[in-house]
């Protein structure tokens, strides 16, 4: 089974497809909203900053914060299909996406 991620107001751009994982795994990309910038957008929608999504695909790594301890963070690699999605999103300069 798979996830189609849409770039939100952007309807030239093909939805990519990603792993079915891929609904819970786009936590640890996503902006919260109503920080920095990052508007308020409906539930099922996703803000991702482009400038992050260059840093990550260039570093190969994420950083995430623990939600049990804000002191502590640690970094994860990203997955061939998380540099697939990372391309597609600073490719089109897409921050805002909806999975469906």
């Amino acid at each position: 089974m798979s996830v189609q991620v849409v770039a939100v107001g952007m309807k030239e751009v093909d939805p990519l497809e990603m792993p079915d994982r891929f609904r819970h795994e786009v936590a640890y990309f996503m902006a919260l909203p109503g920080e920095k910038e990052v508007p308020r957008i409906p539930h099922g929608e996703y803000w991702v900053r482009l400038s992050e999504a260059r840093e990550w695909f260039e570093g190969g790594v994420v950083s995430v914060v623990s939600p049990l301890d804000s002191e502590n963070k640690t970094e994860f690699e990203i997955s061939e299909d998380h540099e697939m999605w990372l391309e597609w999103m600073i490719e089109h300069e897409i921050q805002h996406i909806r999975l469906v």
